[in-house]
């Protein structure tokens, strides 16, 4: 693996992708994409198919993938002047609000600090409070009706698809992974869109367990990095929940020297926080907290022993994730391989697997 770890800056993070390779739709069936195998100690490139995952891990491999659900988070309200303003409800704001559930959302339009926007689905059932400027477009914003507002969003929202996918999506679920059940992401982890229960049952087949984490996904995981040296970025905050057993269960797996395979960027960032933080799983109750971690190159992996992953946008947190799991060099040249080949990228893309 490279030794190059320090001094990048988003600028190293960058590659040249044709647009015709942004993939539009998933693939059909779910695990016919493709998945191009790289080896973290040789950097040997391999070109198999997702439906192979089960010969490329091996018996006592345990696969740990991110549960979360996609909520309908993209919705419309308008101004009492008629301005029209959407909303991308991005996560739950915790601590004392007056009169309802206060929301960081993306707000795109004119809005004013107090003034209240309707909503164009549900009428004057859904007033919302526009409270507070964060920057870049996002808001506190203060939902005034007595029903919570992932009720609301049922009803008036529609899942929101990332800017780069400009095909309509007929099923929504193809933006759901097949386990998903814990509601709470502004975006899938998309990682885990390739695996269909038929592949699960295969794996469980060969021998390899599944574990589950959850990481609610903002769509501060897509923002381009600030410039400047990756050592000095904050990350965004995303919240994260596991169960105790299934960390117990996970720590004694790498005591008894079985692989851990991270399915996702999300997962990965779960099971690397808590392995810093010192989680023990004990005393019963569930890990929950928010993480900032940023897994840049040099970082010292403690838990994780392989990665499935999509290939991701220039210039993010998500890239440079890999590039430190998988080499700097050897990521730039599994991309060069990718773009040569055809591979299809981002969220309905192929994927990669590092072991």
């Amino acid at each position: 693996m490279s030794d190059e770890t320090t001094g990048l800056t988003p600028a190293d993070l960058e590659y040249e992708l044709p647009v015709e390779l942004i993939a539009q739709t998933p693939a059909e069936p779910r695990d016919s994409s493709r998945l191009l195998v790289i080896g973290r100690s040789s950097g040997a490139i391999e070109d198999r198919v997702f439906s192979e995952l089960p010969s490329l891990l091996r018996d006592g491999d345990v696969v740990v993938r991110n549960d979360t659900r996609v909520f309908p988070a993209r919705s419309f309200f308008h101004r009492a002047t008629g301005g029209r303003i959407e909303v991308l409800f991005l996560c739950a704001l915790t601590g004392p609000s007056p009169s309802g559930e206060r929301w960081e959302a993306l707000l795109r339009g004119r809005p004013r600090r107090e003034e209240v926007l309707e909503s164009e689905a549900m009428g004057p059932e859904w007033p919302l409070r526009c409270i507070e400027p964060l920057g870049d477009g996002r808001w506190v914003v203060e939902s005034l009706s007595p029903a919570p507002v992932l009720e609301m969003l049922a009803g008036a929202g529609v899942t929101p698809l990332p800017p780069y996918i400009t095909a309509p999506l007929e099923d929504p679920e193809r933006y759901q992974t097949t386990y998903s059940c814990k509601l709470g992401s502004a975006a899938a982890p998309t990682a885990g869109l390739h695996f269909t229960p038929e592949l699960d049952a295969a794996l469980a087949a060969t021998g390899i367990s599944f574990e589950s984490v959850t990481l609610h996904v903002g769509l501060g995981t897509f923002k381009p990095l600030p410039e400047g040296p990756l050592e000095t970025v904050a990350l965004h905050s995303e919240s994260f929940e596991v169960e105790p057993a299934a960390w117990a269960r996970l720590l004694e797996a790498r005591r008894d020297g079985r692989r851990i395979v991270a399915v996702g960027t999300t997962s990965m960032r779960v099971l690397e926080h808590l392995t810093l933080q010192g989680a023990t799983g004990e005393g019963g109750a569930p890990l929950r907290g928010d993480t900032r971690l940023f897994i840049r190159p040099g970082f010292p992996f403690r838990m994780v022993d392989g990665l499935v992953t999509n290939f991701h946008l220039p210039r993010t947190s998500l890239l440079a994730l890999v590039m430190a799991f998988c080499g700097v060099d050897e990521t730039r040249a599994a991309y060069r391989h990718a773009v040569t080949g055809g591979y299809r990228f981002y969220s309905f893309g192929d994927a990669m697997l590092a072991l």
